[in-house]
């Protein structure tokens, strides 16, 4: 049995990837899609009106900012699925802006936990767990090339050359650290944490493809920039629909699911 796994999809483009993967991967009887979502009843919800359109889908709790909660579910991979993941799409992200009543700073760390630091940490804990031939998509965005051209030439010069996972940590912990003092512009950050956060996760990706290319199983590693979505996450003020934003310009007319496989190996490609 080949196992699809999707974070944060109970909603948005995260819900609109399992609902691609239920139609499009075949046969169905070979696949088991998981849903997965940090609250379990809008999760199951989420699984209930997929069910009604006819699909196929399972449901497993999943909150990626908690190492207990991830160690559950590598756990339950590795126990009913030996021959590991096929699919895993690192969706779960949060975008906070000045009505969330925290502070800046306050944004800031809750967004490079989550965006950053979290999903980084999906990628390195479930590599173990990664099939033959399988793939890993990171969900970024476009603006992290706007972030990449905002910040400072010191910190672009770093973003352009060669990094490890803990090079790239030093880096995000310094943003928060003056995200606190105040002295981030100084200091040569964008004002937008969300956008500094995708920005670290899209070098992790790279890292981890360089890291990855020499492994036997041969895993494709890349990111994917679905646009402007009309989401919860964007207000529903996106120019694009879910069903858009699951597809993009990168290669036009294929779906997501003709990029993950269209890749002969691990690249660190970025999807926009």
């Amino acid at each position: 049995m080949k196992v699809a796994i999707v974070t944060g999809a109970n909603r948005g483009i995260g819900n609109g990837l399992v609902e691609e993967f239920a139609r499009e991967l075949k046969p169905s009887s070979n696949w088991d899609i998981y849903l997965t979502a940090r609250n379990e009843r809008l999760g199951l919800d989420a699984v209930n009106e997929l069910s009604k359109k006819g699909l196929a889908v399972k449901f497993h709790q999943l909150d990626i900012t908690n190492p207990e909660s991830r160690k559950e579910l590598a756990q339950f991979i590795s126990d009913k699925y030996p021959d590991g993941i096929h699919i895993l799409v690192n969706n779960a992200g949060v975008l906070l802006d000045g009505g969330s009543g925290l502070t800046y700073a306050e944004r800031a760390k809750q967004t490079m936990d989550i965006n950053y630091t979290s999903n980084v940490k999906m990628c390195t804990e479930f590599m173990p767990l990664m099939a033959q031939d399988s793939r890993l998509v990171n969900m970024c965005t476009g603006d992290l090339v706007w972030a990449f051209q905002g910040v400072s030439k010191e910190i672009s010069d770093k973003f352009r050359s060669q990094m490890t996972l803990e090079e790239i940590d030093e880096i995000m912990a310094s943003y928060i650290s003056h995200a606190y003092k105040g002295t981030h512009r100084k200091a040569g950050f964008v004002q937008s944490a969300y956008g500094i956060s995708k920005l670290g996760f899209y070098k992790a990706t790279v890292t981890l493809a360089e890291q990855m290319k020499s492994d036997p199983r041969h895993i494709l590693i890349n990111c994917c920039c679905p646009g402007y979505v009309r989401t919860d996450m964007t207000g529903y003020h996106g120019n694009k629909t879910i069903a858009q934003g699951r597809c993009t310009s990168f290669i036009p007319l294929l779906s997501f699911l003709s990029f993950l496989w269209l890749w002969k190996r691990s690249e660190g490609h970025i999807m926009l």
